[in-house]
């Protein structure tokens, strides 16, 4: 599945989500699919943890 077809699905639980549950709804599944998004770029090998922990003057290449 491409990423434009990933984001048009997204989009669109976004707005249904909108739509029916209100501004509340929308935020929390906004919310679930970025959390979502980068628990699936730890598994798949893109991100470890330490990428959020470092500090801008620690440069490790």
């Amino acid at each position: 599945m491409n990423m434009a077809v990933i984001g048009m699905i997204a989009g669109m639980a976004l707005g249904f989500a909108g739509y029916f549950g209100g501004f509340g709804a929308f935020l929390l599944v906004a919310a679930l699919g970025a959390i979502g998004f980068v628990a699936g770029r730890f598994l798949e090998g893109d991100l470890e943890p330490g990428d959020f922990f470092r500090t801008r003057g620690d440069r490790r290449r």
